[in-house]
C-alpha cells in the first residue's frame, strides 16, 4: 500500500487557506485600486495584483479560470508523483505526456464538474452564514456520500482512457484499488468538504478543493501508475 505521510502535510493548512478566503471574500479586492496604488509594469506584477486580477477573471469567465488553475495544479501535481517516484532510481526520465493526461483532465472534466455541481448543489440547498448548519451537514453527505464515489469511477475511467487501457483493464484496477482508494478520500475529504462548504466563499470553493487535490492528485498519480513504476 502506498504511504500517504506526504499527502497529509498539507491538511494544517487547510483551514488557514479557508479563512484566508473568507477574509478576502468580506473585504473584496479590486483590481483597479491596486493599479492605483501600484503603476502597473508588464516586468513586475506582484502577489496583490496578481491575486486581484485572478479575482477578477473568477467573476468574468470563471469557468476558464477554474479550469485552467486546476489544469496547471494536477499537472504539477503529477510530476511531483514523478519526482516521487524517481527519487530513489539511479537514472530516470519525466513522462510529459502522462503530466499533460493529469492537466487535461483537470481542464475538462475536475474543474467543469465541480464548478456546476457546487452551482447545482447550492442552488437546491443555499448557503448559510452558520457554517454548523443542518443543511451544511446535508451537503457534506451528498458530496461525500454519492458525489465523491461516482466523481472517482469517472477519474479511474478518463485516466485510464486517456492511457489507452480497455475497458477490461479499468474494471480490473477498480475492482482492485476502488475499496481503499474510497477509503482514503474520506479520511482527506470528509473534513475537506466541511471546511469547504462551511468556511470557503461560494466562489473560491473550486479553488480550494483545486489546492486539496494538489495532494490527492499526487496520491492518484502513483497510485495510478504503481505497476510501471514497479516494472521499471
Amino acid at each position: 500500500m502506498l504511504r500517504l505521510h506526504s499527502l497529509f502535510l498539507f491538511a494544517p493548512f487547510l483551514f488557514s487557506v479557508s479563512h484566508g478566503f473568507h477574509t478576502i471574500h468580506r473585504q473584496p479586492i479590486s483590481f483597479q485600486n491596486v493599479k492605483h496604488r501600484y503603476p502597473f509594469s508588464p516586468l513586475y506584477i506582484g502577489p496583490e495584483e496578481a491575486w486581484a486580477a485572478y479575482n477578477t477573471a473568477l467573476q468574468t469567465d470563471p469557468l476558464v479560470t477554474k479550469s485552467i488553475t486546476a489544469s496547471v495544479i494536477l499537472g504539477a501535481a503529477d510530476l511531483t508523483g514523478q519526482a516521487l517516484e524517481n527519487r530513489s532510481k539511479v537514472s530516470s526520465t519525466i513522462d510529459w505526456a502522462r503530466s499533460a493526461r493529469f492537466a487535461f483532465f483537470g481542464l475538462v472534466l475536475q474543474a467543469p464538474w465541480n464548478h456546476f455541481y457546487y452551482l447545482l448543489l447550492d442552488g437546491v440547498l443555499p448557503p448559510t452564514e452558520d457554517p454548523f448548519t443542518a443543511t451544511n451537514f446535508v451537503k457534506v453527505v451528498i458530496d461525500q456520500g454519492l458525489q465523491a464515489p461516482l466523481f472517482t469511477i469517472l477519474i479511474f475511467v478518463f485516466l485510464g482512457a486517456l492511457e489507452g487501457k480497455q475497458l477490461e483493464a479499468i474494471q480490473q484496477q477498480l475492482q482492485k484499488d476502488y475499496k481503499n482508494t474510497m477509503l482514503t478520500n474520506w479520511k482527506v475529504f470528509i473534513p475537506a468538504t466541511v471546511i469547504n462548504i462551511g468556511f470557503v466563499p461560494p466562489i473560491f470553493r473550486v479553488l480550494f478543493l483545486n489546492v486539496v487535490f494538489f495532494g490527492w492528485s499526487i496520491y492518484l498519480s502513483l497510485l495510478l501508475n504503481k505497476d510501471k513504476s514497479e516494472q521499471s
